[in-house]
């Protein structure tokens, strides 16, 4: 066998009852470095207990062949991670349902009556803007933070959490986005604090819906005289490697990535070739707060 390079055949196995060690996994796209990143810690984790993922990326209008292609070749398991429309996915994880294949949604909190593996996006903005109010700030401005997705949603829930704990209003959390076309994440971000700098009465610290967006208005604020963090304060999402090249360093929430996919893997590998749970599944992660140089003391 080892001088023909003889390999067993996976369907033929499947159909003496075996089951086929494949996890299908559903990426929104390859766009971001986090989706980039939590797709190689999950197949990490696969091949460590001997499962191969079958990576499909979804696109518009796609979901209904993606499992259907998962289905065909009868996965154990499917993961989705990223971005979906609910009312287009959640028919297929109904489909899912119906044929017993387990599934795991990575990061998509608006879906219900499914198990779900989600950064707890609330908590994460409670955290950035408690050390904020440490810091002396209590007019902010939002970059980028805005729009239909509920991992945005819930950013939003947790600024005003924070805020109403402190006896102010959502007012003291300005946005200008509806103000200007959101485009390449830098130049969004560049854009915005120029805009915010024409403000008679700016906020002084700024929260950003990614780490590229930050970085592009704190070098925007650099540009035009104003010092971080003595003049205006500035935090990131994601805490990606752009976080060490700005100077300062950017403050940062970190995602918690290996920990989200190990969770992620631990779930749907316990229910590979068992009945599907009557209750779904919820795992939120904690998230962790990087404080670095680009955060400090309202002038």
């Amino acid at each position: 066998m080892e001088e023909t390079g003889f390999t067993p055949n996976a369907h033929a196995l499947h159909l003496r009852g075996k089951p086929t060690a494949t996890i299908g996994v559903c990426v929104e796209n390859f766009l971001t470095p986090t989706a980039v990143h939590k797709l190689s810690v999950l197949q990490d984790l696969l091949h460590a207990k001997d499962y191969t993922a079958l990576i499909e990326v979804h696109r518009p209008g796609s979901s209904r062949r993606v499992v259907q292609h998962f289905l065909s070749l009868r996965v154990d398991g499917v993961v989705f991670i990223g971005h979906f429309d609910p009312q287009d996915l959640g028919p297929r994880l109904a489909e899912l349902s119906r044929h017993g294949v387990p599934h795991v949604v990575v990061d998509n909190p608006g879906l219900k009556k499914t198990n779900l593996v989600t950064l707890d996006r609330v908590r994460a903005m409670e955290q950035v803007m408690e050390h904020l109010f440490g810091l002396g700030h209590r007019r902010f401005g939002l970059l980028g933070i805005s729009g239909p997705f509920q991992t945005v949603v819930d950013r939003l829930r947790g600024v005003e959490n924070a805020l109403k704990r402190k006896g102010l209003g959502i007012a003291a959390a300005v946005s200008l986005d509806d103000r200007h076309a959101r485009h390449e994440h830098f130049s969004y971000g560049s854009t915005l604090a120029r805009a915010f700098l024409e403000l008679k009465r700016r906020p002084t610290a700024y929260l950003a819906i990614n780490d590229e967006t930050a970085v592009g208005a704190l070098l925007e604020f650099q540009s035009q005289g104003l010092r971080v963090p003595q003049d205006v304060s500035v935090v990131g999402f994601n805490n990606q490697n752009v976080c060490l090249m700005t100077r300062p360093l950017l403050s940062s929430v970190d995602q918690q990535i290996e920990k989200t996919m190990e969770a992620t893997a631990a779930l749907i590998l316990n229910q590979a070739g068992h009945a599907l749970p009557a209750t779904p599944v919820v795992r939120m992660i904690e998230p962790n707060l990087v404080l670095r140089g680009s955060t400090g003391p309202v002038r």
